[in-house]
Order: C-alpha cells, then sequence, then structure tokens
C-alpha cells in the first residue's frame, strides 16, 4: 500500500499527545462544575457500566488515526495500462473493386477473406489508432483515425464490392490515406494497402502520391493478393453454373493482373515493404509480421494504476465518533 499525500501522516504525531492528555490525572474531560448543585447527584442513575464510560474517550483515538489515514489517500496497485499517446496511426487501405470477387481463396473470395482478416487486425489493434479508405473506380474514406476500434469494425461491416464505381485508382487512394493522417501527432504513420488489380482510374498516380506521402513521415506497407498468373473473375447472379468475365473481342476469360513492380516502388518510396498473399492464411500471416513490425519498434505509454482506499478508512473513523457520540448520550451516558 502507498500513500498519495504521505505528508499528512506527520499528524498521527498528534496522537499520542492526545492519549497523554487523556491518561492525565485530572485531564480536560473530567468536567468540574463551579456551583454544583447537589440535588442532582442524588436523582442521577449510575451508568450500568461504569468501567465502560471511563473508557469511552479513548475511541477518539483509533478514529482519529483512521480519518489521518484516509486523508492521506491510501492506494494499493490496479495493474498497469496502456495509453494511446503515444500509439500508432494507420490507414487501412482496401481495394474493392470487381476483380476481388475471385474465387482462388476458396470457399471465400478475396474481398470476403481481406475483409475478415482486417476485422482481426482491428481486434488487436491495442492503443493504435485507426482509418479505413476503401477504393475502386474513386477512393472513399470510410471510417477516419479513431481510437474506437469498435466503430471502425462496426463500418468495415458496411463495406461491399460496387459499393463505388469499378476500377482499380490505387494512386487515389494512397492520397486520400495519405492527407487523414497529415495532421497526426503520432510517433508512427503507416498505411497498409491491399489490392489485386492494376492502377487504371485516378488523377495521381500511385509512385506520385507514394512521393507525397513520404513527404508526410507515413509509411505504406503494400500487399498484392492473388494467386501467380491471376484467376478468372465470376459473373454474379448467373443461373446456369459459374459464368466468367470474358473479352468481348475475343471471347476468352479475363484474368486478373497485379502489378507487384509498382507496388514494391510505393513500399521502396516510403521506406516500408511489400507483401505477396496467394492464400488466406498467407494473407493473416502477412498483417500479423506488419502489427510485430511496427510494434517492435514503437510502444505506446504505460501508466499504472491504483484503487483508492479513502473511503473504507473515512468511513470507519466515523462511524467510532458516531458510534462514541451515542454510546455517550444513551446507555454509557454519565452525570457531571
Amino acid at each position: 500500500m502507498s500513500f498519495a499525500d504521505p505528508w499528512v501522516l506527520l499528524l498521527l504525531l498528534a496522537v499520542p499527545v492526545i492519549g497523554w492528555r487523556l491518561a492525565r490525572p485530572g485531564k480536560a474531560g473530567s468536567a468540574v462544575a463551579a456551583y454544583p448543585d447537589l440535588r442532582l447527584l442524588a436523582q442521577r442513575r449510575r451508568s450500568p457500566r461504569p468501567w465502560l464510560a471511563r473508557q469511552l474517550p479513548w475511541v477518539r483515538l483509533p478514529a482519529l488515526t483512521l480519518l489521518i489515514i484516509a486523508c492521506a489517500r491510501p492506494q494499493i496497485p490496479a495493474g498497469v495500462r496502456e495509453i494511446g499517446g503515444a500509439g500508432i496511426d494507420i490507414m487501412l487501405v482496401l481495394d474493392i473493386s470487381g476483380s476481388m470477387q475471385a474465387e482462388d481463396f476458396r470457399p471465400k473470395n478475396r474481398f470476403t477473406v481481406a475483409r475478415e482478416v482486417l476485422r482481426e487486425f482491428i481486434s488487436n489493434a491495442g492503443a493504435n489508432r485507426l482509418g479505413l479508405v476503401v477504393f475502386s473506380g474513386k477512393a472513399f474514406t470510410q471510417s477516419p483515425l479513431a481510437a474506437d476500434h469498435q466503430i471502425v469494425s462496426q463500418l468495415l461491416e458496411r463495406v461491399h464490392l460496387g459499393m463505388l464505381e469499378d476500377g482499380t485508382a490505387i494512386g487515389m487512394a494512397i492520397a486520400t490515406a495519405a492527407h487523414r493522417l497529415e495532421a497526426s501527432q503520432a510517433r508512427s504513420k503507416v498505411i497498409i494497402l491491399l489490392t489485386d488489380g492494376v492502377n487504371n482510374r485516378g488523377e495521381i498516380d500511385p509512385p506520385t502520391a507514394a512521393e507525397a506521402a513520404a513527404a508526410l513521415g507515413v509509411k505504406i506497407y503494400t500487399i498484392g493478393v492473388g494467386k501467380e498468373g491471376g484467376a478468372p473473375v465470376p459473373v454474379p447472379g448467373s443461373a446456369f453454373g459459374p459464368r466468367y468475365l470474358t473479352d468481348p473481342r475475343t471471347g476468352q476469360v479475363l484474368m486478373t493482373k497485379l502489378d507487384e513492380g509498382m507496388l514494391k516502388k510505393i513500399a521502396q518510396i516510403t521506406n516500408g515493404k511489400y507483401f505477396r498473399a496467394t492464400d488466406a492464411q498467407a494473407l493473416r500471416q502477412i498483417y500479423d509480421q506488419i502489427d510485430k513490425m511496427e510494434k517492435s519498434e514503437f510502444t505506446a505509454k504505460r501508466e499504472r494504476r491504483y484503487n483508492e482506499l479513502f473511503g473504507p478508512y473515512a468511513a470507519w473513523g466515523l462511524g467510532l465518533l458516531l458510534l462514541q457520540t451515542i454510546l455517550g448520550a444513551t446507555w454509557l451516558r454519565k452525570a457531571p
């Protein structure tokens, strides 16, 4: 146990002095009447507990001791918690273009697996603030930076394929996420970009957006998803078995394409790292690895918490004083 205001305990030195005064013969507390009326003595009822009545003033000593201890604010440790002042600000950037319907992450498609992995990442984010940007032909901030991870997770659940016009605007997605991190005061500012395509939309090309992010002190981890050689993209709503997108000129099934060179360049410009995920397990391991990499460099501040014990000590002290007052006025009452 420790005390928030230990100097108050110096008042305990007065307790022995008060006890000494109570023990002195003819001490204050033995009331003396200047002009006693002897008829009162004849009428008084003797206390049924004369010895207890004489000891009653001593109750003040433990009561005073408890009140002094309460004023010194006794505390006991209640553990240590991390506070978000020194955490990391992370913008999660998710591709929701049509190619994310590819089912090479069976039994689910790329988008469904990516959303599940992001949900797990959000739930284990600790003291970090998180935000979410989704993109296809355009980029959209689904959630600004927030310390409340439950809200970010709820907003992630509202993301679905087709909510934006199709395409792959990687440069615009990076620029949107970097803008959200521009005013951040965190020690580390990170973008985790997941995509399975090639930049084909938007007014900003990815390398230019990456250079702007690097100028703001933002590090970008890029994740390319999909098996080597690509995968066909199913046409939703087909009633006659699986159908896939085809080239209208040749009739051949279209395969997804991933621009790994561009993603590696984005990571290199911002001092980040590129990863390739060819299945669901690999994608989970990538997010775990990124989480450990950042935690190894940046740790949140730790704050020791205490439970205050003022209440119990004050209650016992006041209770003893109240008990002395009640007994002195009733069962242990003495005549002057």
